[in-house]
């Protein structure tokens, strides 16, 4: 199988059965879905979604998070991972956010990179999610799932895998490629029991391992219902 017949069949798949895909983190708003994308760094968004409500009613604003303290935020992320830091960055953030941006979250990746604890990921993120760039935001579900399934090799950092993906997936379909692979990688191909018996895309898996089996056990696996990836809406 060439790497392209494996991108078109991956990409015909989830274009099919998942033909729209968002971020599962809760948001009113770019600021909110910005603070919320600082706080999911190596943290679960279940985790982070019961986290925000209480923040936002406290900081509803640029302005208001603007004016506070890491100290005033702490207590309000406490359960998140790294919140010392994380409560640094923010403060730090809104005041950048209100000081040099008037309050508004800019649009250019760049730009949005100055603001701290914000890196490449996160920006790509909220350009992909509020203004629909053609970006790959490449966090370690995105990182894992496109070595395993072949669609990257030899990347060594987030910023590789990235390149290669926005090489060979249609432009217009990034912003939510980016979520099918974390989606994937989330409740089907997951880091230590992938479920490949049940994966709709291991047709195209370079990881998957076919060879080893006999003839029964394939024609068993191939007549495996797909798992779809169920969610919930807020």
């Amino acid at each position: 199988m060439t790497l392209r017949q494996r991108y078109d069949g991956i990409i015909e798949w989830f274009s099919e059965n998942m033909p729209s895909a968002d971020t599962e983190l809760h948001f009113e708003s770019p600021y909110q879905l910005l603070v919320a994308v600082i706080l999911s760094a190596q943290c679960t968004d279940k985790r982070v979604n019961m986290t925000t409500p209480a923040l936002f009613e406290r900081f509803p604003t640029p302005q208001d998070m603007a004016a506070a303290s890491a100290d005033d935020i702490f207590p309000y992320i406490r359960s998140i991972s790294y919140p010392n830091n994380k409560a640094k960055n923010l403060a730090a953030m809104a005041r950048m956010l209100c000081d040099e941006f008037g309050g508004e979250i800019p649009s250019d990746i760049d730009q949005m990179m100055r603001l701290p604890g914000v890196g490449r990921k996160t920006a790509n993120v909220i350009g992909a999610v509020v203004w629909g760039k053609e970006v790959m935001p490449v966090d370690t579900h995105v990182f894992r799932v496109a070595a395993r399934i072949g669609l990257v090799k030899g990347a060594k950092t987030p910023r590789q895998t990235e390149l290669q993906l926005e090489r060979n997936i249609p432009s217009h379909l990034l912003p939510i490629a980016h979520h099918w692979l974390i989606l994937h990688g989330r409740y089907v191909c997951t880091a230590r029991s992938p479920k490949c018996a049940e994966c709709g895309i291991r047709e195209w898996c370079a990881g998957a391992d076919t060879q080893k089996q006999t003839p029964s056990q394939k024609s068993k696996r191939n007549t495996t219902k797909p798992l779809l990836i169920q969610r919930t809406t807020s």
